[in-house]
């Protein structure tokens, strides 16, 4: 069973016990939280095509919230942004790290 779930504007694909890298949350390991926009959830394993088994939601689906827990934060591998002109003395050099939040899925209710 798997459910597709908007995180802080982002879709992930949230499975029971998988880790997921997600932008920096303010919580403290260990702790739980909810998400309650569930936009599809499927209730079969792999891809079986029973339409049966799949509720998509407009937008969300109702009643069917995924729990997870914070594992840990990091920051992400510098990135380089360069920025020139041809011909015309311009450059621009800065670096960036992404503020990340890894989350474990627990379970995923009301399905």
């Amino acid at each position: 069973m798997y459910a597709l779930m908007e995180f802080k504007g982002k879709q992930y694909k949230a499975e029971k016990g998988a880790l997921l890298k997600v932008d920096r949350i303010d919580a403290e390991p260990g702790s739980s939280l909810s998400v309650d926009s569930v936009l599809m959830v499927s209730r079969t394993e792999g891809g079986a095509s029973d339409p049966s088994a799949v509720s998509v939601g407009a937008p969300y689906v109702e009643g069917v919230s995924v729990s997870a827990t914070v594992e840990s934060h990091g920051r992400d591998k510098k990135i380089i942004v360069f920025k020139y002109l041809p011909k015309k003395d311009y450059r621009r050099k800065k670096g960036h790290r992404q503020q990340y939040s890894l989350i474990r899925i627990g379970d995923i209710t009301g399905v």
